[in-house]
């Protein structure tokens, strides 16, 4: 049994405040009446969700919080004291942050991207925003091309820091980046490179694929430009995000489609405007 993430664990006995479930070396834990599906008996098998409540008591719950131990979450602070902040993750008791795991002093109301790990001393269940203490920063398991998940966590000079599946923590470069991003958005991203440093490089599109103009990319242009009458106000000075939200490709991707089109002679470009020929 893990504390902090789900368990399957069978019934030992009903009691009329609950049931007991075996937590092996923890012993019998308790599941609150208020958590029982109907039907419950000795020996049947429930998936639960094993924390500390208010009193450091192992306890059971059939709700699932929005962070377990050994992942990240973007969680609001509900409210700060002496010994921490507490966040909101879905459960009746809040979870804490220590301020000596917090990477700048949290406010109450503010949302932070945390990692979620168990206390080595009390085995309670605890926040931490100090990503780097706990996250890799060194890309040795990733390849080139590979697909992951990102959870936006900062900014930085050259654009948005990410947590990569919830182990790993990589840079993903602003002018690559063709869609608005804010601290606790999920993405679909691939590993672009893994520098010399071995700190890893990210790109919202498959490395390879995304220097090639496709062919349907290029007739949705012509499209939108005879469904607009011939001409559009979308050119190579239009903002990324635009551009995402109307082509769903990067503003480089259609820069270089307007380029080939207007090589073959199908447009006309000016400033601020493409129009059919």
């Amino acid at each position: 049994m893990n504390i902090g993430q789900l368990n399957t664990l069978r019934i030992t006995k009903t009691v009329p405040f609950g049931l007991y479930l075996d937590g092996g070396k923890y012993g019998e834990i308790l599941l609150p009446r208020r958590y029982m599906p109907e039907g419950c008996e000795v020996d049947d098998e429930l998936e639960v969700f094993i924390y500390l409540d208010s009193e450091d008591r192992l306890i059971a719950t059939t709700e699932t919080p929005l962070v377990q131990v050994g992942e990240c979450a973007c969680l609001e602070v509900v409210d700060t004291a002496r010994a921490g902040a507490f966040l909101d993750w879905g459960l009746p008791k809040d979870l804490l942050v220590p301020l000596s795991e917090q990477e700048a002093r949290m406010q109450k109301g503010e949302k932070y991207v945390v990692y979620t790990h168990l206390d080595e001393r009390t085995e309670s269940i605890i926040a931490t925003s100090r990503l780097s203490k706990y996250l890799s920063e060194l890309g040795h398991y990733f390849t080139v091309g590979q697909k992951v998940e990102l959870l936006i966590y900062g900014r930085s000079e050259l654009g948005y820091k990410a947590v990569i599946n919830h182990t790993h923590l990589g840079q993903l470069y602003e002018n690559e980046t063709f869609q608005a991003l804010k601290v606790g958005d999920k993405v679909a991203a691939y590993i672009k490179l893994v520098r010399e440093d071995m700190k890893i490089d990210l790109s919202l599109q498959e490395p390879g694929k995304s220097k090639l103009v496709t062919d349907d990319l290029i007739g949705d242009i012509v499209e939108h430009l005879r469904a607009n009458g011939g001409s559009s106000e979308f050119s190579d000075k239009t903002a990324p995000e635009l551009i995402y939200n109307e082509f769903k490709v990067s503003k480089a991707q259609f820069k270089r489609a307007l380029g080939q089109l207007y090589k073959q002679k199908i447009i006309k470009l000016e400033p601020g405007k493409t129009s059919l020929l």
